[in-house]
């Protein structure tokens, strides 16, 4: 089986990648942020999807 060159989304859905371009682009979209709001709450919370997206709903 192929990879699906078309899903640009992170590999690893339950952490937050902002090291990879495509990573970060997709979860500041996901959760209408920007990418400098994305890597603050990263630094705060860590890398876990579900801690990020805590953090950015307050």
């Amino acid at each position: 089986m192929s990879d699906n060159l078309d899903d640009r989304g992170p590999a690893d859905r339950t952490r937050v990648n902002i090291d990879e371009d495509y990573e970060a682009r997709y979860w500041a979209n996901k959760w209408g942020v920007s990418q400098d709001e994305l890597r603050a709450a990263v630094g705060r919370v860590g890398v876990m999807a579900d801690d990020v997206e805590q953090a950015l709903k307050h």
